[in-house]
């Protein structure tokens, strides 16, 4: 886990090595064992080092092929990084590392660009291909590790993060991107990022760049398969063969040469990985007990200690539990929007902070965590809306009708007025919009409804594509930024279970009524894990989500966050001045924190309007 840097000059110069050097120094945090830059002529690589596998000097970026025609910068895990190795071996290849980014250069060599669809883990890098003149880049499947970069006449430069491409310039809001984010909470959906001209490499592909045309193109090797025999399965078999997959993907990520840990919030999924990784670390001869993570809420509301007292207890782990205050929250806030690079979404984001603060405190460098786990498996309550098209399409109204009715039953939150909000606002993309056009009346220009909720709004017809969708576009993008931003500012390397490529094509291709059976969400997670984890986490009704107490927070923190707002010259463009102050008193807590977020970006960024 590490971070990357490369710069290709589109003039008849070399690659600026003194700029590469310095997007280097930018994030020290992401690799504080080591870094390096080198230059190879008109293209230039860097790298800095987070060591997890093979602490060794032969493990050192950039990394060089055995004959040098190869060249790699890279981040991330290639877990299967053993097996991929002992084939490439009989192929004839040589090894001088354990490394696992010995091996995607041997892969890339032997495989060229198809040498990602053998990979199971988190990537982003890129390869210097001499012999061919060109530099191919990859970021994995789901997006996990982020790919950046910017472009005109006289270079094109790739990094991990932003910081590293905006360099000492002022950089500017892309509005289109602020505005979606302030109406309807949305971002991370499309290539564009908050700054203009900044872009992503999307999740699941790749990008080539021809040094001798200084054209590039991006093509995407990766698309959520739907597996029929998934589909074939009955409950009881979804469940058993799913959860024995899902134990295999925490095997896998438990391969490392430091210290491994694991968040634990106490909801299904946090606790379904803790204890497969403490029951695998225990098998594997450790005398040690497995460490769990929790951020306490200070408010009952979000306070989900119990759950993870029982966990702890069950599966026997060492539990650093910390709870944050409203000064804590306060005094690091200038931190966390600086490791963030973009506006955020809520103070959950704050309290995923502290976690990693304690892992890194604590003597950890990679955890385990749960991400992943409601998008695959139908964990939000949003999803019913798909969920009873979806029944109502194969199986008819009145099992649509008895999906209704079993969900309020084995759900807490999900009333008739609650389950038809959610019905009515997935499927009707105009009333969903008209909805956020009357909320945000102090807008000063609201744009036409955005592409990605009529999107949603057609996906929620079918369970599968608004699985797909939540994954690639409108959900887990985002999530992921928060993590990796958040993991990485403590030079803590986050590896995530539920996005195991085998897991995700299985749990999408579950029937539909495997994945919420009898009300009950996450049915076949729940069922495979029900003789492992307490019952009342396994068969819990009330879903939390990871949440910090901004029921307490946020109104004690108003004045700040309307002082922030007044002050933003951002804002004053994009809205209404004495619209938005009438307005923010009656504002619910989350669009309050968007415009604070957004206030709070520009100012630690120097935004220019």
């Amino acid at each position: 886990m590490c971070g990357i840097a490369g710069i290709i000059s589109r003039t008849h110069g070399d690659a600026d090595l003194v700029r590469l050097e310095q997007m280097l120094a930018s994030v020290f945090h992401r690799g504080p064992d080591g870094g390096a830059a080198e230059s190879f002529g008109k293209v230039a690589f860097g790298h800095r080092r987070l060591a997890i596998l093979d602490l060794s000097d032969e493990g050192k970026q950039p990394m060089h092929s055995m004959d040098d025609a190869f060249v790699l910068t890279y981040n991330g895990e290639v877990y299967n990084y053993v097996e991929l190795r002992e084939e490439l071996m009989s192929l004839g290849f040589r090894f001088h590392s354990t490394s696992d980014s010995e091996v995607i250069l041997a892969a890339y060599q032997a495989w060229g660009a198809d040498c990602v669809n053998r990979f199971n883990g988190m990537w982003a890098f890129a390869i210097l291909d001499r012999a061919r003149r060109k530099v191919f880049c990859s970021r994995d499947r789901f997006g996990v590790k982020p790919f950046y970069y910017v472009e005109d006449d006289r270079a094109f430069m790739f990094g991990s993060e932003i910081r590293q491409l905006i360099g000492d310039a002022k950089p500017r809001a892309n509005e289109r991107v602020v505005l979606d984010f302030i109406v309807t909470s949305f971002s991370d959906h499309d290539e564009d990022t908050f700054f203009l001209g900044v872009r992503k490499l999307p999740a699941g592909c790749n990008l080539t760049y021809d040094l001798a045309t200084d054209d590039y193109v991006i093509e995407r090797y990766y698309t959520i398969p739907k597996r029929p025999e998934w589909q074939a399965k009955s409950a009881e078999e979804a469940s058993r063969e799913y959860t024995s997959l899902l134990d295999d993907a925490v095997k896998l990520r438990l391969r490392s040469d430091v210290p491994v840990g694991t968040c634990l919030s106490g909801g299904l999924d946090s606790s379904s990985v803790a204890t497969l990784a403490a029951t695998r670390y225990k098998s594997n001869g450790a005398a040690d007990r497995f460490v769990g993570i929790t951020a306490v809420s200070e408010s009952a509301r979000s306070d989900e200690s119990a759950f993870a007292k029982d966990v702890v207890e069950r599966a026997d782990l060492e539990w650093v539990s910390l709870r944050p205050t409203y000064e804590d929250f306060v005094a690091t806030l200038p931190e966390v929007v600086k490791a963030q690079e973009e506006p955020y979404a809520g103070p959950s984001i704050n309290m995923q902070w502290f976690v990693m603060r304690a892992a890194r405190a604590h003597g950890l460098t990679v955890l385990l965590d749960g991400q992943g786990g409601d998008e695959t498996l139908l964990g939000y309550e949003k999803y019913y809306a798909a969920h009873v098209a979806t029944v109502w399409r194969e199986r008819g109204p009145l099992a649509a009708w008895r999906a209704v009715t079993q969900a309020r039953r084995n759900n807490a939150k999900l009333g008739f007025v609650n389950m038809a909000k959610f019905i009515v606002g997935g499927l009707s993309a105009p009333a969903r919009y008209a909805f956020y056009r009357w909320r945000h009346g102090y807008v000063r220009k609201l744009p036409s409804q955005p592409a990605h909720l009529t999107e949603y709004a057609k996906a929620c017809l079918d369970e599968f594509k608004l699985q797909s969708l939540e994954m690639t576009t409108t959900n887990l993008p985002i999530l992921l930024r928060y993590e990796d931003k958040n993991s990485m500012a403590h030079s803590i390397e986050t590896r995530l279970p539920f996005l195991d490529y085998r897991a995700v094509e299985a749990a999408l291709s579950i029937r539909a009524e495997h994945k919420i059976r009898g009300g009950w969400s996450k049915w076949v997670l729940r069922r495979g894990m029900a003789d492992r984890l307490p019952e009342s986490v396994a068969w819990r009704k009330n879903k939390f989500g990871f949440e910090a107490p901004e029921d307490l927070w946020l109104p004690r923190h108003a004045p700040h966050m309307l002082d922030a707002i007044k002050r933003s010259p951002l804002l004053a463009r994009l809205c209404e001045p004495t619209k938005l102050e009438a307005a923010f008193a009656g504002m619910d807590l989350r669009s309050r924190w968007r415009l604070y977020s957004v206030a709070l970006w520009e100012d630690a960024f120097g935004v220019s309007v």
